[in-house]
């Protein structure tokens, strides 16, 4: 299904010219080597990098598709790096000069009877160039060539070696004298020659640079009914090649593409499919910004919480103005490295109206009053929320695929989330807006769905009214640190929250007592010198305590930790909402 949906994607592409065709890839070059009719090089090496950023970056050209190379001596066709094409590189090695070989080898082989120019100066070039020579060229471009990918081109032609009629003819023949077994493919349903070995995928964040696999088979133990390698699972060449080039297209890393996207150690990407081109487009730039909304352009932000609402109340995308259609289905891949192969995190396809309307439940679970955010968070902010110190290696494995999912299912959010939040705010004691509005979203999404024993219905702000003990502990404990603070001022060493709040949520009676004596002191130091304060939080103290009962819960269940949370950040934010101040939320919205 999942290779079906990409060979389908890439024939949609090469309709529209957007990828290379059958045999040939798109590269980073670096160099061009002009060359005249009898092989001779004209002038220096031509640097044909992007010189437009701060840094010289090579340029993306359409080659030859690359040979698949492990430990092996593999040459590419009409260009390659240094070491191949010119025999020299940064590295010493002895295997310098036999890679040097083989593209000569190779070469003298394929355009022994090609008598176009280009060709045969490509050949001539060959036989008569020695490692030695690169001496003569000027030192400022040995140091950017070496081990550069190169192609040539023959003096006083504008198109490259290899993309001229007769390199493209003599190309093709390449591929048709493969001796590869034929077979039926599992992706198209042909009969077929079958991939050997599949194109490497680039692009995967943490994966090798030289690309990683998807289908291999490297040992023996993997094999069956004594096949070999590709056999095992039987895709034919051309949609092995299709598959990899788009995904290859879809990892490409550029700052306009938004089909791409880093969710902790997850790399996904996303298509859509549509009637018309212009409406995948839109429909993907749309999916980008729900799943990834920009944190810093208000009027994007306005504007996708208009389409969030929007969809919340059930209308259909067609209505919105943007072009868009239900009817859209979009497609989801989420990649994680696994030494040189690829794993697949998630899968997901669905209409786009369904994916929509349940990231606006996403959001709306996540939802607190007042709001800790500018912009609705991403789902790699999320993560960070639940990592140590807040970095990124630090995020649990596994946890951003699962995430991922359940938004993109509807399903429940994973266990290990709350488990995470609830461990990292006693640890840490960083109560935040992000990380509450989590346990908030765990705990709502688990009572709608029916999830047994999770009956309460959480609300967005303080609710007075709620008689949960978890969320009275939690309201309970954000009192008794205003009384702290208000008594000792704000600079303190070490408040009750830095102090008590693990002991506080999982083991209320072997805090709150203590805490209910220190805070007679608190009191009888506010009654001198703030006594209206003092009034209003003994009051409160009072109406929260008269809520608990007779005595305190020995522990808490990890739900109710939760409540006692949600309730000590709706309490810490009403008494700055009461001050006409927003100090709080200033401080969240920072992070």
């Amino acid at each position: 299904m999942m290779l079906t949906a990409l060979n389908d994607y890439y024939q949609r592409l090469a309709a529209q010219d957007q990828v290379p065709r059958f045999g040939f890839s798109t590269e980073k070059i670096s160099y061009a080597l002009l060359l005249n009719a009898d092989g001779e090089l004209v002038d220096a090496p031509h640097d044909i990098r992007d010189t437009n950023g701060k840094k010289l970056l090579p340029t993306a050209l359409t080659v030859p598709q690359p040979e698949k190379r492990t430990v092996g001596i593999k040459s590419n066709f009409l260009w390659d790096k240094t070491s191949y094409v010119l025999g020299v590189s940064a590295k010493v090695s002895p295997r310098t000069a036999d890679e040097h070989a083989a593209f000569k080898t190779l070469h003298e082989q394929w355009l022994a009877d090609s008598d176009d120019p280009g060709l045969r100066a490509v050949q001539l070039f060959l036989r008569n160039w020695t490692p030695e020579r690169f001496a003569d060229f000027p030192p400022a471009i040995q140091e950017g060539l070496l081990d550069a990918n190169v192609v040539f081109r023959l003096d006083g032609e504008r198109q490259y070696v290899h993309e001229t009629a007769a390199a493209q003819q003599l190309r093709a023949r390449m591929l048709a004298d493969g001796d590869a077994a034929s077979g039926r493919c599992l992706v198209t349903g042909e009969h077929a020659p079958l991939a050997r070995l599949h194109p490497a995928i680039k692009g995967v964040n943490g994966a090798q640079s030289s690309g990683a696999s998807i289908v291999s088979f490297n040992l023996e133990s993997f094999t069956s009914y004594g096949k070999s390698q590709g056999e095992n699972a039987p895709v034919s060449e051309l949609a092995a090649f299709a598959y990899t080039t788009v995904l290859n297209h879809l990892l490409r890393r550029d700052e306009h593409n938004r089909q791409r996207l880093q969710i902790g150690d997850t790399t996904v990407v996303f298509w859509a499919q549509a009637a018309t081109a212009a409406q995948a487009e839109v429909a993907e730039f749309t999916f980008a910004s729900l799943f990834d909304p920009p944190a810093d352009d208000a009027g994007e932000t306005a504007k996708l919480r208009s389409v969030l609402d929007a969809v919340a109340k059930g209308r259909p995308l067609r209505e919105l103005g943007l072009n868009l259609d239900d009817d859209t289905r979009l497609f989801v891949l989420g990649l994680a490295p696994n030494a040189s192969r690829l794993s697949i995190r998630f899968w997901h396809t669905g209409r786009l109206d369904e994916m929509a309307r349940r990231l606006a439940e996403h959001f709306r679970d996540l939802e607190l009053q007042p709001l800790p955010w500018r912009s609705e968070p991403a789902i790699w902010r999320l993560l960070y929320a639940t990592a140590a110190q807040g970095k990124a290696e630090n995020i649990p494995p596994q946890l951003a695929g699962e995430l991922t999912r359940a938004i993109l299912t509807g399903c429940r959010y994973p266990r290990s989330l709350l488990t995470n939040l609830i461990m990292r705010m006693r640890a840490d004691g960083d109560i935040s807006g992000v990380r509450v509005a989590l346990c908030k979203a765990v705990l709502v999404r688990d009572q709608r769905l029916g999830v047994a024993g999770i009956n309460l219905e959480l609300p967005v702000s303080l609710d007075k009214t709620n008689t949960d003990p978890g969320y009275l502990l939690g309201r309970l404990f954000a009192e008794l640190e205003n009384a702290q603070r208000s008594a000792l001022g704000k600079d303190i060493n070490a408040t009750i929250r830095d102090r008590y709040y693990g002991a506080a949520s999982a083991t209320p009676a072997s805090v709150f007592p203590m805490l209910l004596r220190n805070v007679q002191h608190h009191l009888s130091r506010l009654r001198k010198d703030k006594p209206g304060l003092a009034v209003t939080l003994e009051a409160s103290i009072g109406q929260i305590v008269d809520g608990l009962g007779n005595a305190f819960p020995r522990s808490l269940r990890l739900e109710a930790q939760g409540h006692f949370a949600i309730g000590y950040y709706h309490q810490t934010q009403d008494r700055f909402k009461a001050k006409g101040g927003s100090d709080a939320t200033d401080d969240e919205i920072a992070e």
